[in-house]
């Protein structure tokens, strides 16, 4: 039941998202007196809709899309500039393609309504009602991660401990003996260090975190390292020389780095096998911190957006090999939703499952934002190009003394925007794929 409920509460989340995305073009497009004659979310089957005015507002049967139809968003072709019609069209991008393909679909428009098509807007107006959409998607990811941090709050780990010591060295084959000699011993186990020490410092740096304490172990393979732990009352130094070995590649945020094969990278540290533990604190964050996360979650999913290719490479052979699923690579729907379902069915604490899920959703967000500002038909980033290349042209014409209305008909587009969207819907499919038979495991 819970399982459900995280899938539930995630597809709630992702269809409010897709309606506020559509409401940012809708908004400015008729602040600047575009006719709007349908505002949708989802696609397929319309399970219901109302007529407010000239616009008829609906919901549709797969709420993983949605659109506003404006009347004349591509401009006639030539010899049609005053016959009363104007192309069909949308923001949406299965309708978009679908009223596309029909070139010879026009819509009729009334005389009162000629001036109220899209393509007779200036450049900027055409801009902010296409960008209207991703902006309100990155308002939406702010908003949810200021709640979080500072309404919420995060966990904030305030000292690292000691939780295991692995008392033996492991055997060529992989086990650990229960005994062993002196010599055999782990360099954790050597040093003397116990379970419960919190370490205070180690190399002479001050250790307050996990990653604080690993660090110093990875980068002195070989070395003696001073260490510093407090066991009850008393205050101890021990020298812990970490063993080198090969072991998973890190990011600095700790996360295995998986490479273009999907295969985990490796490297060369210094290991004293040890588990460390710590304690941890949530606390409300300030606003300007709450930014500051706000600023590394754009970042790192603007960079994951830079190495699709190399992502879906690893990808395909995590679905179709023995490839590993990178935790920072992308994810279908299907993967999202069996996230969330984990994540409600997990045991935890309430407040900690309603943060997880919100940074789900504040991450599709910022996903949804980066994807659709791509300059590519039928994304709302294509259109935007398509505006500002019409400055660009508009300008030249007038150096040129070219007189009258200058236009760019981003339809002529259209086999590029085809090609595009062929690309995105197998890109799709084999996430999906990816996302039953090898999904992402969150630790």
């Amino acid at each position: 039941m819970l399982y459900l409920l995280g899938v539930i509460f995630l597809l709630l989340g992702v269809g409010v998202s897709i309606a506020l995305h559509e409401i940012g073009h809708l908004l400015p497009a008729k602040k600047f007196g575009v006719k709007v004659t349908q505002y949708m979310v989802g696609f397929g089957p319309t399970l219901w809709s109302r007529r407010k005015g000239e616009t008829e507002y609906g919901v549709k049967a797969i709420p993983l899309g949605g659109y506003i139809r404006m009347i004349g968003m591509f401009p006639p072709a030539p010899g049609h500039e005053e016959d009363g019609m104007a192309r069909v069209s949308s923001t949406g991008r299965f309708s978009q393609m679908a009223d596309q393909m029909r070139e010879a679909a026009y819509e009729p428009i009334s005389v009162k309504d000629r001036d109220r098509v899209f393509y007779k807007l200036p450049t900027w107006k055409k801009v902010v009602i296409m960008f209207g959409g991703p902006f309100m998607n990155l308002v939406i990811a702010l908003v949810l991660l200021i709640v979080i941090a500072s309404g919420i709050g995060l966990p904030v780990q305030k000292s690292a401990s000691i939780a295991k010591v692995q008392q033996c060295q492991a055997l060529s084959d992989g086990t650990v003996p229960q005994t062993c000699s002196a010599a055999d011993r782990t360099p954790a186990a050597a040093a003397g260090l116990k379970e419960g020490d919190r370490v205070v410092s180690a190399g002479g740096e001050q250790v307050t975190t996990t990653s604080d304490l690993t660090d110093v172990i990875r980068s002195h393979a070989g070395q003696a390292v001073p260490i510093v732990v407090q066991r009850g009352d008393q205050r101890l130094t021990l020298t812990v020389t970490p063993q080198q070995k090969v072991m998973p590649k890190l990011d600095k945020n700790g996360t295995e780095v998986v490479n273009w094969k999907g295969q985990v990278e490796t490297e060369q540290v210094g290991v004293m096998s040890a588990s460390i533990g710590g304690t941890y604190r949530t606390e409300r964050q300030s606003i300007p911190a709450a930014l500051g996360t706000f600023g590394d979650a754009l970042q790192r999913t603007a960079s994951v957006f830079v190495k699709i290719p190399q992502k879906m490479v690893g990808v395909g052979y995590a679905a179709f090999g023995d490839g590993t699923r990178d935790k920072n690579g992308p994810q279908s729907v299907v993967g999202v939703g069996r996230t969330a379902g984990d994540v409600a069915s997990a045991p935890a604490s309430f407040g900690d499952k309603l943060t997880f899920l919100l940074t789900i959703i504040a991450s599709l967000n910022l996903a949804l934002f980066v994807f659709n500002l791509v300059p590519l038909l039928p994304l709302d980033g294509g259109h935007i190009a398509g505006a500002l290349w019409e400055a660009v042209k508009r300008r030249i014409a007038r150096a040129r003394g070219i007189t009258g209305p200058v236009y760019v008909d981003v339809a002529k587009a259209l086999p590029i925007a085809y090609g595009v969207s062929i690309v995105l819907l197998v890109m799709f499919g084999l996430l999906a794929y990816a996302d039953v038979v090898n999904p992402i495991k969150l630790g």
